[in-house]
């Protein structure tokens, strides 16, 4: 999440360690030439194809995104109004038992990584960047199909409100996994499945751990 962002409310609110490709095929890990930098276009558009809306608002988000693809010049640029891409990263340890939270040192909230997109229309790529900084965890991979969309208001200092247009994807975290994070977040830990309630999720988190959850059991089971 960029360092610029200071309130999240809902809109509506390197060495490479990588799994071998016979276990886990659908992940593109750092460095993986499919993660190179491209406009916010066609490409960007067709993520939103991979997503399996089961969720009415879901649904909405989807065809607002797509609107807001189709009728904005630049739309990963952090300048445009009424709002821009970001992406968001879900970040799941090598066992799948635990994910990533961080306190934002601004939003003063429990969050996962993300953040701007700054031009990049691979917003796989922007995910698995930000999960990257703000995690300090090397070898990290991600799934190329997103998870999710939230749309949400941002109101950062000195700037005016508008919205953030959220592309989430589920990250894997290699077992030799370690947190280091950065000056972003106050704390940054481990979290289990059970302990979620805790942090006071919103409605998006809450959604998308519950779809990270089944997308990385649906990848463990025989095919």
């Amino acid at each position: 999440m960029s360092s610029q962002a200071t309130v999240a409310l809902r809109a509506s609110r390197f060495s490479v360690v990588s799994d071998p490709p016979s276990v886990r095929p659908h992940l593109w890990p750092v460095g993986d030439s499919r993660l190179q930098s491209v406009g916010a276009g066609p490409q960007t558009a067709s993520l939103l194809e991979g997503i399996e809306v089961t969720d009415p608002e879901v649904g909405r988000f989807v065809a607002q995104i797509r609107e807001f693809l189709r009728s904005t010049e630049w739309p990963a640029d952090r300048t445009t109004r009424p709002g821009h891409l970001t992406a968001s990263a879900f970040v799941l340890s090598h066992d799948g038992e635990e994910f990533v939270l961080l306190f934002h040192r601004k939003l003063q909230i429990w969050v996962e990584p993300g953040g701007h997109a700054d031009g990049d229309g691979n917003l796989a790529a922007v995910a698995l960047r930000e999960a990257t900084e703000e995690t300090g965890i090397a070898g990290l991979s991600v799934d190329p199909t997103p998870l999710d969309v939230d749309i949400h208001e941002v109101r950062p200092p000195a700037e005016d409100p508008h919205l953030h247009f959220d592309v989430r994807f589920m990250v894997l975290a290699p077992a030799s996994a370690e947190l280091r994070g950065n000056v972003e977040s106050e704390s940054l830990r481990w979290v289990s499945w059970d302990e979620l309630d805790g942090y006071e999720p919103d409605p998006g988190l809450t959604r998308l751990s519950a779809l990270a959850r089944s997308r990385y059991r649906a990848t463990q089971s025989p095919s």
